[in-house]
């Protein structure tokens, strides 16, 4: 009895201890894929008995508003960037570019959806002065004691909200506003590093740089744009005049990258940069029943995979032909997520499903390929997993994702406007006949593995490390308070510059009077 009622009292003490010492996190996440990852994050952080609290808006497409692992506050709105407008601007930019001239494309993503981008940073911008209009939410969030704030900065409004509550701030994070993150702060010469969106690689010719250099300027005048029109008026109306959003979304305390240096090229990086890249991989774990069946029907030929990610449930009709119709050739089985109408020429061996546990496929012994769009969360499985792949990027970074993969020896790409029976066949049967796609994926698989820490484990050391210590502002660089004039040295080279003209000068006049007083006497004696 005695022995029951000690063990008792560790045990409440255990979870005393778990519940007092947890932090008390507030949430500003991003919807679709992004929110898929962000979750795996806030799963985690609950299992060690921190507190979660997401604010969402009403008319939120993935982010629930019930939970057991965090608690949400809804803010209401009149609009959203919800399914059915992602799902317009995505079938959108598919029918421009399977039409496309590759210059036309390369315009249109950089200028002509410039509008478009703009638009969807107002309604997030909506969303945040709702929060802002609203004293009682206001009032809620400042007494419920935050720790930190945790947010996506693809979207800026839980880089102000944090300021106003003046909480230390995280970031879950690859892209800021317009732009790769790394380009906001950490050294990047446009000479080797890649801007997304070009389809370069980190060795360059000279008229790859010149379109690098192209398109770092458009990016830089896009972020400008978006900022002055949205942002910064936000900032000016609720944190004061003097606010400028540049400095204030510059200032986090730390940066938790989705990528790690075998995805991602070399390149110079900044103290509170964490690396995570495949955080969100985990060993596979048993499938259910019935698909557990079909992919051990395959065989000896093994399983081919596709998925077009979150946003894309469907493609065009007769490129789904197409692509079932060369899927019906191969002697794999092919598990394919698919809502919309039934493809005409699908064959026997291919099952169509509306969700699958991808992580977990990717990891059976039998995969044997991955036919995918190259978005950031699907490229890590499949870097993690040591799974080859066939790409069909549809825009931003997905052809950039999928380069890295081939530029290593592990993927082949198609282009959108290319796809098609014959050249769809081609494409997966190079792949799936040649060991050396596989072999170069499971090399990077072992890479990316091969590391002191698990990538997850290390998000949550150090979220919990600026917890401990109200921030992290020992590894923040005190650049991003600089003007770009002052960063770069324009104004030491120019003063710099100007000293040397100006000892030249002088040593000019002196040399004129000396040879003046010298040579005139001379003169009068002749």
């Amino acid at each position: 009895m005695r022995l029951i009622y000690c063990c008792g009292v560790v045990l409440l003490l255990t979870l005393f201890s778990r519940v007092s010492h947890g932090g008390n996190i507030l949430v500003f996440p991003v919807e679709g894929s992004h929110w898929v990852n962000m979750d795996v994050l806030l799963r985690a952080l609950h299992s060690k008995g921190h507190n979660i609290t997401i604010v969402r808006n009403s008319k939120s497409w993935y982010v629930e508003e019930n939970s057991t692992y965090y608690h949400s506050i809804t803010v209401p709105v009149e609009r959203s960037l919800g399914k059915e407008v992602i799902t317009h601007l995505i079938s959108t930019v598919i029918d421009f570019e399977r039409g496309a001239l590759p210059v036309t494309s390369f315009f249109n993503m950089a200028v002509g959806m410039m509008g478009t981008f703009t638009e969807a940073h107002r309604i997030v911008s909506e969303f945040a002065s709702a929060m802002f209009d609203d004293q009682e939410f206001l009032r809620k969030l400042k007494d419920s004691n935050f720790d930190l704030v945790l947010t996506d900065p693809c979207w800026g409004h839980g880089i102000i909200l944090a300021k106003y509550l003046n909480l230390p701030l995280v970031y879950n994070v690859r892209w800021l506003i317009a732009g790769e993150a790394h380009f906001s702060l950490a050294p990047s010469p446009l000479s080797y590093i890649p801007i997304t969106g070009t389809g370069n690689t980190d060795k360059m010719t000279f008229l790859q740089r010149v379109k690098n250099v192209v398109m770092y300027l458009i990016g830089q005048t896009q972020h400008h744009v978006v900022v002055t029109q949205t942002y910064q008026k936000l900032c000016e109306k609720y944190l004061g005049p003097n606010s400028d959003f540049n400095e204030l979304s510059l200032s986090a305390d730390l940066w938790l990258m989705r990528v790690d240096f075998v995805f991602e090229y070399p390149r110079p990086t900044m103290p509170n940069f964490v690396y995570i890249g495949g955080f969100q991989c985990t060993p596979a774990k048993a499938l259910p029943q019935q698909l557990e069946d079909f992919v051990q029907s395959s065989g000896e030929h093994g399983v081919i995979l596709m998925s077009m990610g979150s946003f894309v449930s469907a493609l065009p009709a007769d490129m789904t032909n197409e692509i079932a119709a060369a899927f019906a050739k191969l002697p794999q089985k092919v598990i394919w997520r698919h809502k919309g109408d039934r493809p005409a020429n699908l064959g026997n061996n291919t099952l169509l499903v509306d969700w699958m546990p991808q992580n977990d496929l990717l990891g059976h012994p039998k995969m044997k390929l991955f036919v995918a769009h190259g978005g950031t969360n699907g490229v890590q499985e499949a870097l993690y997993h040591g799974i080859p792949v066939v790409g069909i990027p549809l825009f931003i970074d997905q052809y950039d994702n999928l380069m890295r993969l081939k530029e290593r020896g592990g993927a082949q790409i198609l282009q959108i406007n290319s796809v098609d029976k014959d050249n769809f066949l081609k494409a997966v049967e190079e792949v799936l006949n040649d060991p050396l796609y596989r072999m170069n994926m499971q090399r990077l698989s072992r890479l990316h593995r091969d590391q002191p820490m698990k990538p997850l484990d290390n998000a949550l050391f150090w979220m919990e490390f600026v917890m401990r210590h109200k921030g992290a502002a020992h590894l923040r660089t005190e650049s991003y308070r600089m003007p770009w004039y002052s960063y770069y040295s324009v104004d030491v080279g120019l003063f710099l510059f100007g000293v040397f003209l100006l000892v030249l000068t002088t040593v000019f006049i002196l040399m004129r009077c000396l040879y003046r007083t010298m040579c005139k006497p001379k003169v009068k004696q002749e």
